[in-house]
């Protein structure tokens, strides 16, 4: 710490030097607290990145889970047209309607929205048996 006090045998050069100094060492003790000022700020805004980064992600993982939710009936009702017509388990009903999708890029749920509507708005004529949904080699 430098002393400022005047003693009575000082010069005025000897004060002004002092006083010099002393300013020099108060700029730059504010200069090292804006560089922590900054540091502290930096710190602050990766804390709020890294927040909104996590608050991102859980929602957009909420999304997915929601949107796979909302067409999962869809879905299996596609899957339950694909069992009956190809007479397969659920698994490769499930195969050949994602091929199927990945070969007309469409997606899953939108090709079951399809397959549902399609044979949805067709009734039963008596015995008969069911149509198969075009070429199942495209599916």
């Amino acid at each position: 710490m430098i002393s400022v006090d005047a003693d009575s045998g000082d010069s005025w050069s000897e004060v002004a030097r002092r006083l010099e100094a002393a300013r020099l060492e108060f700029d730059a003790q504010a200069l090292r607290f804006e560089e922590a000022k900054s540091r502290l700020h930096a710190t602050a805004d990766a804390f709020q990145a890294r927040d909104r980064r996590r608050d991102r992600l859980y929602y957009s993982a909420y999304a997915r889970l929601q949107a796979r939710l909302d067409t999962m009936p869809v879905i299996e009702q596609a899957k339950g047209i694909l069992m009956a017509q190809q007479r397969c388990r659920p698994d490769e009903a499930f195969e050949i309607l994602r091929l199927a999708s990945q070969r007309a890029n469409v997606k899953v749920h939108v090709l079951a929205e399809q397959i549902v509507a399609h044979f949805g708005s067709h009734k039963p004529e008596g015995d008969a048996e069911p149509r198969p949904l075009a070429d199942s080699t495209h599916l």
